[in-house]
Parts: structure tokens; C-alpha cells; sequence
């Protein structure tokens, strides 16, 4: 067993037998798209294998033929709160201000800093498995497929992440790269998961939900903190000291280092898809009585193993800066501004640096009347450069791109227990112009522990650089020939939910949905014989999300969440594309989980997880169940360990990909050792 330095948000894409940016798994890639893709290019030579690999994970479908202890400087930990008082907590994502969890007009579910200690995750992909209303599976040992409300896949891009304001998609394909997303989870203090629309607010790309991870202030991480994780599949070692300064100001910094192991194909063959990462951060707070501020960052770099036998590498570096100040006529002004640094770089095959600005500003009126008024501007440019090769190409390879857009939302009470809120955005970007988001959305409250509510919604997907600019080969002749005409994908939605608290030891939430969606990316045929992006692809989707806890005992919580979904999409009357849709609609029908936390005599814990997600359709992966289990207990004062297993059911299991070439997720144990001091 290696003991090593355990990374939060470093980490890298797996491009094994030529998939890249975060695409899809080599079982993705089935025969039948090289026989498609060769009959769609007649006359050429047969393009290689890795090639075709290439065009299948770019466009992130199937172009198949139709067919705490934690607690630190005394904070209270949110698991020790009863349901009542976590309805009671504050969130922020659902109207860009502090408002009760219970009042929030959405589909919101909350991740506590507890629930994440609870669970023993080690990244944060792991830890959003705690949300219902998310789709998490594991495609490799450093691949993720994360999305809401379907559409899911590596290259998913209808999902807005944030941590702690920062946008983390990337302008190359509208997506995450998940190997890069993470903090150090000692440090979150909540996780606010939005399924559904909410562009009016967070802008294009939040078509079916938000995710913003928020960590604690550095005042609350007081002291020094370290953790040891020994396991068969992983190890790492993380470390972090907060301090306060002689102005009244409060800091910390970190340090992290991981090793996770390869996974295996279905007949044991080992895929080449180990990785290594580590990462290093500081935040500063300082607050007075009008003005806070806040400063971070982050480094981090990192190795993967890949079926060429040289490594690839991911590095990268961040730089937030946050101003709140309270104004005399009751009012608040809040200024963000960051930096952003990534590089890529998969020898033979693509590299990529990108270099983010973005500036942010949201006033948040007084109440005036009956209206409670937020409005706000912000601007981001991107300037991405792109090494091309013989296998693909980024016309240009360099690219500037920005995005300017103003929001405005009032929430009106039209009676005490009746609010109306009305909003929209104006964002421009510089391939499609402006696109409008607007919103509206009414919430009744009859009591105080009762919440009815119900949306309508426009959102949009802007275009990617792999929607218009992606050349597949690298020169001429093509295949793939760039997307010149793409536009925004949009979506319609109608939304109603319900919130309820019928007693303290229970609580639920239930959201029904469907979206009608536009211009959907799909591949066309050309008269030339190249096949370019288009935007081919319409349909519905439909579903409902339950999730609900019960405090059984005084020391006994019982939490589950229900995920069904249908989707319903067919190719729009104008496409003449002979590839389907089957690689846009890759979702269970159905999903659920249930979780239990019991606190044991002497301070020990014991939490087991059990979730069940439905069958894939193509590529085909069989429905499975799997068991988490965590034992936890003090080893002396200021020292916890706790054991972890996970997929107790099956020594291996497929989350995502083909049967025959996908990575098969492994039963593993963990031992955790945190030392506080």
C-alpha cells in the first residue's frame, strides 16, 4: 500500500486507444460507427481507428446507424440540526440572495458537510452521488459522466457548476472536466444541486440544472487538519492550517496529493487509466461592518496513464476575488472577479491551454414595497489555444471568445403567503448573437412548513468550439467539417413542485417536469460528402423527482430519493442526418437510493448506502445495485478513523460504456484516519 498526498482538484482525461477532451469511453465507440462513418465519406480512404475514436468522443454521442467531524473553530456540524432547523437553512443558489431552504421556489437539494463525511467520498464526482436529482456514474478509474434530467454522458453540457462563484465549464465543448473539479472537501461547507432551468440567474449552459459547491469561510477552519486514506483502489494524505491575522482577518492553506489505481475491462484486462494528481490553495477572509472580502486559489497538477505509453498531463491554476459591502439605504452590492489557467496536453493526439477572465457584479435592491429586486452584469473571455495534429483540428487553433449579459429578477408578494417572481437574462456571445432567458415562476405558502410551486422557463445551450470549429482530420479531405451554422440548443420548460414538513421527524420534496427541446446538436450529411454539426435534433423530456427524509430516533436518519425519467426524441423534419439519436439520450428510466446514519454509544458511527440505477440503452449497460458502507469511531481526543467499503454486491460493475470495452468499477475498502490539531 502507497501512502501519498491526496489531491482535491487535479486530475485528468483519459484518452485511451485515442478518446480525448473528456469524451466518451472507448466502449462508446462501437464498430458500428466506423462502418457508419466509412460508408458516409464513399471514396475516401477508411479513416483509423483512432480517428473515428476522435469524432465519437468530440461530439459526445453515439453516432450509431438508425437502428467532522469537520467542525472546526467550534462550528456546528448541519447533520447534528433536526429536519426542522434544515429547512431553516440559509441557500443562495435558487435567487442570488440568503433565503430558507424551505422557501425556495425550485428543485433544490442540499449536500451537507456532514452528508459528505458521512458518506466517506474522496472526490467531489462522488460526492454529488449524495444528491437525487443528479445522474453520476463512473466511466474509468479518472472519468465521469454528470448530469440532471438526462442527456448525460463525459462530455455532458447542459449543467452550470460553480465552486464558490467560479464557472468551471469549459467554452471547447460546454461541458466539465470532472478529473480538475474538486476542493478539499474537509473545506465545503454545502453543495446546492438545482435540477432544472435556471438561466435567468446563472446564464446560458443552466438548462437542466446548477451545481454550486460552497466551502467554508476561513474563520470557520481554524487550526490544523490532516487525513491519511489507505485503500485497494486509492490512497492519499491531505493537509490544511487556518490562521487569523492581528487586522481581524482569518486565512488557510492546503495541500493535497492522490494515487487511484486502473480499472479492469470485463474479462480482467487492466485499461491504462491510473492517475496521480495533487493541489495546493489558501483563502482569506477579512470582514468589517459594512464590507467583507474574499480571497482564493488554487494550483494543482497532474499525471494519467493512457494506452500511448507516454503520460499525459492537466495543470492548471485559479484566482477568486469576492467584495461584499452593505449599503446605507439597506441595499447590498457584491463585485467578483477571477482568473482561470488550464492546460492539457494528450501526446499525439491534442493540447490544449485556455485562459479564463470573468467579472461579475449583482446589486441586490432593498425591499421597495412588495418588490424585493436583485439585478447584475458580467463579462468573461476566453482565449484558447489549441496544438492541432493529423487526427483533428481547431479552426482557428486560437480562439477568443466572450460573453456579456445582464439579469434582472423581482419577487413580488402579492399576498403574504403568494410570491410572484419574474426575470430574464440577456447574454451575447460571438457565435450566436443574443439569446434571451427568461423566467417566471409562482410559489404559495398556506403554512409555514408547506411550500406549492410552479415554473415556466426558457433556456439555452450556447455553441462550443466543437460545435463550429472541430475539423476531423486535421487537413483536408474531411469528415468532419466544423458546424458554421450551429446555434443555441434551447429548451422550454414547465415545472411543479411541492415542500412539506408535516411533523418534525419528517420531511419530503416532489418535483414533476417536462421540457421541450429545440434545436438539439445532431451530425449532417453535406452534398460534398462531409458531415458537419447541425442542430438536428428535437424532442421531450419528462419525469419526476422525490427525495424525503425521516428521523426515526433520536440518533437514527433515514434519507431516499427517487429519479424517474422519460425521454422522447426524434429528428426534426428538416434533418437529413443517418445517424439517430440513440448517443443524446443514454439515461436510466429510473434511479433511487436510500441512505442510513445512526450515531452508536461512545461516539462511534455507522452509515450504509443503497442505490439502484436503471438500464442504459445504448451503448447497453445492465441495471445495478450498489452497497456503501462506512464505520466510523474515535481513536482519542482531536483523532477519528473510519472504515469504508464500497460496491459491496459485486467484485466489478459497468456504470457507462459498452459491456465488452468498458471500465469495470471494482469493490474497494478504504481506512481513513483524520487528525484534528
Amino acid at each position: 500500500m502507497r501512502v501519498t498526498w491526496r489531491s482535491g482538484q487535479c486530475g485528468r482525461v483519459s484518452i485511451q486507444r485515442a478518446r480525448w477532451i473528456a469524451g466518451i469511453s472507448e466502449a462508446e465507440a462501437a464498430s458500428p460507427i466506423r462502418a457508419t462513418i466509412h460508408r458516409s465519406a464513399a471514396g475516401r480512404s477508411r479513416p483509423r481507428r483512432s480517428v473515428v475514436l476522435i469524432i465519437v468522443a468530440a461530439l459526445g454521442i453515439s453516432l450509431r446507424s438508425p437502428g467532522a467531524f469537520a467542525v472546526d473553530g467550534g462550528a456546528r456540524e448541519l447533520l447534528d440540526l433536526s429536519l426542522e432547523q434544515l429547512a431553516n437553512l440559509q441557500i443562495t443558489s435558487v435567487s442570488k440572495k440568503s433565503e430558507r431552504l424551505a422557501d425556495a421556489p425550485a428543485s433544490v437539494f442540499v449536500i451537507t458537510a456532514e452528508d459528505i463525511r458521512r458518506s466517506g467520498a474522496t472526490t467531489l464526482p462522488e460526492a454529488l452521488r449524495l444528491a437525487p436529482n443528479l445522474e453520476v456514474a463512473r466511466v474509468s478509474a479518472n472519468q465521469y459522466a454528470i448530469s440532471a434530467r438526462g442527456f448525460n454522458s463525459t462530455t455532458a453540457n447542459k449543467l452550470q457548476v460553480l465552486i464558490d462563484g467560479r464557472s468551471v465549464y469549459t467554452p471547447l465543448y460546454s461541458g466539465v472536466f470532472w478529473d480538475v473539479q474538486d476542493v478539499m472537501l474537509e473545506d465545503v461547507e454545502r453543495i446546492e444541486v438545482i435540477s432544472g432551468p435556471a438561466a435567468t440567474l446563472w446564464g446560458s449552459n443552466a438548462v437542466n440544472g446548477v451545481i454550486n459547491v460552497i466551502t467554508r469561510s476561513a474563520a470557520e477552519t481554524q487550526g490544523g487538519l490532516a487525513t491519511v486514506e489507505v485503500g485497494n483502489r486509492e490512497n492519499g494524505l491531505a493537509v490544511r492550517h487556518g490562521g487569523a491575522t492581528d487586522g481581524g482577518g482569518h486565512y488557510r492553506v492546503y495541500g493535497k496529493f492522490s494515487d487511484f489505481d486502473h480499472t479492469t475491462l470485463a474479462d480482467g484486462t487492466a485499461v491504462r487509466d491510473a492517475w496521480h494528481k495533487s493541489q495546493a490553495g489558501f483563502r482569506a477572509d477579512w470582514s468589517g461592518v459594512r464590507d467583507s472580502f474574499t480571497l482564493h486559489g488554487d494550483a494543482y497538477g497532474g499525471r494519467l496513464e493512457q494506452a500511448d505509453p507516454r503520460m499525459s498531463t492537466v495543470s492548471g491554476l485559479n484566482l477568486n476575488a469576492h467584495w461584499n459591502r452593505m449599503l446605507e439605504d439597506g441595499s447590498s452590492l457584491r463585485l467578483q472577479s477571477y482568473y482561470d489557467r488550464t492546460d492539457r496536453n494528450y501526446p499525439g493526439t491534442f493540447a490544449e491551454s485556455l485562459d479564463i477572465a470573468n467579472f461579475d457584479l449583482q446589486h441586490n435592491l432593498r425591499t421597495l414595497g412588495r418588490h424585493v429586486i436583485v439585478w447584475g452584469a458580467s463579462y468573461r473571455h476566453a482565449s484558447d489555444h489549441v496544438d492541432n495534429t493529423a487526427a483533428l483540428a481547431f479552426l482557428p487553433a486560437d480562439q477568443g471568445l466572450s460573453w456579456t449579459s445582464v439579469f434582472a429578477q423581482d419577487v413580488i408578494a402579492l399576498r403574504e403567503d403568494l410570491h410572484l417572481t419574474a426575470g430574464t437574462r440577456l447574454e451575447r456571445n460571438d457565435y450566436t448573437g443574443t439569446e434571451s432567458m427568461p423566467s417566471l415562476r409562482l410559489a404559495w405558502k398556506p403554512t409555514e412548513n408547506r411550500l406549492l410551486w410552479g415554473a415556466l422557463s426558457r433556456a439555452v445551450r450556447t455553441p462550443s468550439r466543437i460545435d463550429r470549429d472541430l475539423f476531423v482530420p486535421g487537413q483536408a479531405p474531411f469528415l468532419i467539417a466544423g458546424g458554421p451554422d450551429f446555434r443555441s440548443e434551447v429548451s422550454n420548460v414547465v415545472e411543479i413542485g411541492y415542500r412539506a414538513q408535516p411533523n418534525r421527524a419528517v420531511s419530503y420534496s416532489i418535483t414533476a417536469f417536462h421540457n421541450s427541446h429545440e434545436h438539439i446538436r445532431s451530425i449532417e450529411p453535406t452534398p460534398g460528402g462531409a458531415l458537419v454539426i447541425g442542430n438536428g435534433i428535437e424532442g421531450t423530456t419528462n419525469g419526476v423527482e422525490l427525495w424525503g427524509s425521516l428521523q426515526a430516533t433520536r440518533t437514527w436518519r433515514l434519507s431516499g430519493g427517487l429519479l424517474e425519467l422519460r425521454q422522447h426524441l426524434h429528428l426534426a423534419p428538416d434533418s437529413a442526418s443517418t445517424f439517430g439519436v440513440a448517443g443524446e439520450s443514454n439515461d436510466p428510466k429510473h434511479q433511487w437510493s436510500v441512505r442510513s446514519s445512526v450515531d452508536l454509544a461512545s461516539g462511534r458511527e455507522f452509515d450504509l448506502t443503497v442505490r439502484r440505477v436503471g438500464a442504459l440503452p445504448d451503448p447497453a449497460v445492465p441495471a445495478y445495485t450498489a452497497v456503501d458502507a462506512r464505520y466510523g469511531w474515535p481513536v482519542s481526543s482531536g483523532v477519528r478513523a473510519a472504515l469504508i467499503a464500497q460496491n459491496l454486491l459485486d467484485p466489478t460493475h459497468l456504470e457507462f460504456g459498452a459491456a465488452a470495452t468498458g471500465s469495470e468499477i471494482a469493490r474497494s475498502v478504504l481506512l481513513r484516519l483524520t487528525v484534528q490539531f
